[in-house]
């Protein structure tokens, strides 16, 4: 049955890929959809970065998480170096969590 599952979403998968090469040029975009197609990724990638910073399964993940995520983004957005946005966000999330925070 797994397997069955798998070969389904492969052939799902590949089925979708296939038709955007296919379809490319018989489907015509307006102006304003293309502009709006780049915003509408970067509100998906949003809405997935608060997610993931926000919950842990079905709970909210405490106050730690969501501040090392705001220090890694401050940073990251002062065009810091990625090892340090890493850290920085990790050692803020560390700390928070060793004083007794969530």
């Amino acid at each position: 049955m797994l397997i069955a599952a798998i070969l389904a979403l492969a052939a799902g998968t590949y089925a979708t890929r296939l038709s955007g090469v296919l379809l490319r040029d018989r489907l015509e975009l307006s102006d304003q959809l293309q502009r709006l197609l780049p915003m509408a990724a970067a509100a998906l990638l949003t809405a997935l970065a608060a997610t993931a910073a926000l919950m842990a399964g079905s709970d909210f993940a405490g106050v730690a998480r969501p501040a090392g995520v705001l220090v890694g983004g401050l940073l990251a957005w002062r065009k810091a170096p990625f090892v340090v946005v890493v850290v920085a966000a990790a050692g803020v999330t560390a700390l928070l969590r060793l004083a007794g925070l969530p």
